[in-house]
């Protein structure tokens, strides 16, 4: 990866704030394409603030947003600022594909159905196309047998696989993991990070909110702790787990957290 490449997403000096509560204290990140970046610190750290941030479900006051060296076009400032291009924003949203810790499935629609819904009505793709597509990325979760189920009928590992399959069905240029195993029992949280590894492995660019450090460490190719909203420390795992700097990352890393 040379220094020339240009970031699938850059951040520079991001603020946000919901009312008084300042989140987001002038956060800076950056992921390449093939990138594994994990954000890790304590509940109120930001990190899911930023994943959303990045992806403009939150409207952030302050810095800057680049996808793929393409700057995000605001209107207004401070607590009046939105992103003025519903087209760059549709267009960003679909290429920066989200994974959520609750899984978002439709209840109303089959598992293939939930993971061919947006490619066929936002993307307007051929359908025939598209559920190859998705029986192909079911199968690749481990969950080829599921398509006709209702998210019901799934395990919460296996409703949490089928929003992955639904999120690489898009075609994404990266995938954001938030929290994506916390809601998870620890028998069905491997099979998710099983799945999660495979995507690493395969050198899909991804930007993970986690709490699971082993996994961080594990298939991150950039770890950023955050603490109370600004970046206490960054660099490779080996670095951060191995020998922080920070007393408040070594702090983190004390009380259960370590890798």
């Amino acid at each position: 990866m040379t220094e020339a490449t240009t970031p699938v997403i850059r951040i520079t000096g991001l603020h946000k704030s919901f009312g008084d509560l300042h989140v987001l204290r002038g956060v800076d990140m950056t992921a390449r394409a093939g990138d594994v970046v994990s954000l890790i610190g304590s509940s109120g750290s930001g990190k899911s603030t930023l994943l959303r941030c990045a992806n403009l479900l939150e409207d952030s006051q302050q810095g800057e947003i680049l996808f793929e060296g393409e700057p995000v076009v605001w209107r207004g400032a401070g607590a009046g600022r939105h992103p003025a291009d519903r087209e760059q924003v549709r267009r960003i949203r679909t290429n920066l594909s989200m994974v959520f810790q609750q899984f978002n499935l439709w209840s109303h629609l089959t598992v293939l159905q939930n993971v061919m819904e947006a490619p066929v009505t936002v993307l307007g793709e051929d359908r025939a196309e598209v559920e190859d597509r998705a029986r192909a990325l079911l199968d690749k979760v481990g969950i080829g047998d599921k398509c006709e189920a209702w998210p019901a009928q799934l395990s919460g590992g296996q409703q949490q696989r089928a929003a992955i399959a639904r999120a690489l069905c898009m075609q994404p240029r990266a995938l954001l993991f938030d929290e994506p195993t916390s809601a998870l029992d620890p028998e069905l949280e491997q099979e998710v990070v099983r799945v999660i590894r495979g995507l690493a492995e395969e050198g899909r660019t991804m930007i993970l909110v986690t709490h699971d450090m082993r996994m961080a460490r594990d298939i991150s190719d950039h770890v950023v702790f955050l603490h109370e909203g600004r970046v206490e420390e960054e660099g490779p795992p080996d670095q951060l787990f191995g020998a922080p700097t920070s007393p408040r990352l070594r702090q983190f890393l004390s009380h259960g957290h370590a890798a």
